[in-house]
């Protein structure tokens, strides 16, 4: 008898800026795969996907990514040897660093399958070499230009057009309409993420995202998108609505096309008032926002595992349009022996006969 297929996932701290775990932790337990055993992999105590018991397994604290990729290899061999894992779903844009340099010797040495970008495709999407991408992939790209200190930025204040955007290298945004305040951000987001700054022209219009998955060989397998209808003041989606946009589809063809991509996506962009999408942005992995997608009729994390484990894969053709999603805050509450469990012995694991008895 073969054992109990079993997949890590990492993100869930869902909180008011949330990481997309729980939502494919939501969305395998919809799947296919909706008997494995699903495996957490967190950062703090405090992460609530750690605590909800109907969607993991087991919970396993981490290393931070900056730690290393060492120090990550030595983690895992530790949790493989208690959990032997078969698939890892990273969330984070700074876990695929790591993820991408073992992501070889993982396969050869533990038999852990990954499907994330190859570092070229990683590094083609950065925030600073967007113009260079949209260029290759003819996809309309907001002019920016990248600063490495404040004394550059310095001899050029007097020929910007405000307003503009200030973007941090990896994360964080403003959008900023005089000198003082591009100083402010250019001085917080340095500070937080480092260099270089890009400086973005600002485009006015109706914010766009889209989900999707290329399979490495330039076709598109997935791609679900939605229309912001609620963005919270840290430029994240608090609700959303799936939309029927061929122009916004084959935005996402031509990037698939352009960079080859393997695995998840997410390209954040804005149509402006002549009706043309501006790329802002590619996040190189599954986006909080997922579970839409799954409801809409496209279960993207049941499709990575399927690549993953070298499955049969079909292109989805369609997805509901009209669906929505509304994020809500909820006091979940947790026993004092679990957080505590989890605090000194960096795990913790559920009797799933036991919770589901109860």
């Amino acid at each position: 008898m073969s054992r109990q297929l079993t997949i890590a996932v990492s993100g869930l701290n869902a909180i008011d800026n949330p990481g997309p775990g729980v939502s494919v932790l939501r969305s395998l337990r919809e799947s296919s795969f909706k008997d494995a055993r699903l495996v957490g992999l967190c950062y703090s105590p405090l992460e609530p996907g750690v605590y909800m018991k109907d969607l993991v397994d087991v919970c396993y604290e981490m290393p931070y990514p900056s730690e290393g990729a060492d120090v990550l290899w030595n983690r895992l061999m530790y949790i493989h040897s208690k959990d032997p894992i078969d698939v890892i779903i990273p969330n984070f844009d700074s876990e695929l660093h790591p993820y991408i340099k073992l992501q070889s010797r993982l396969r050869t040495e533990l038999g852990i399958r990954l499907v994330i970008p190859t570092p070229e495709q990683f590094d083609m999407r950065q925030k600073s070499s967007l113009p260079e991408l949209g260029e290759k992939a003819h996809i309309a790209v907001p002019s920016s230009k990248n600063y490495y200190s404040i004394d550059e930025l310095l001899m050029e204040k007097e020929k910007m057009e405000y307003p503009l955007v200030v973007k941090g290298r990896y994360y964080e945004a403003s959008i900023v309409y005089d000198k003082e305040q591009m100083y402010s951000a250019f001085h917080k987001i340095s500070l937080s993420w480092g260099f270089p700054i890009i400086v973005q022209k600002y485009v006015s219009g109706t914010e766009y995202n889209l989900i999707g998955v290329g399979d490495g060989r330039g076709e598109l397998l997935s791609a679900v998108s939605m229309r912001k209808m609620f963005i919270t003041d840290k430029g994240k989606a608090w609700s959303g609505i799936t939309i029927d946009d061929k122009p916004l589809m084959e935005v996402a063809r031509r990037f698939v096309a352009a960079t080859q991509w393997m695995g998840s996506f997410e390209l954040e962009l804005m149509k402006s008032n002549d009706g043309e999408y501006h790329l802002l942005e590619v996040n190189p992995r599954i986006p909080a926002w997922c579970y839409l997608a799954t409801a809409a009729g496209q279960n993207i994390p049941e499709l990575i595992v399927k690549m993953a484990l070298e499955q049969e894969v079909l292109p989805y053709q369609s997805y509901q349009v009209g669906k929505l999603f509304i994020r809500y805050s909820w006091d979940m509450i947790v026993d004092y022996s679990d957080f505590g469990t989890f605090s000194v012995k960096s795990e913790l694991s559920y009797d799933h006969e036991k919770v589901n008895a109860d």
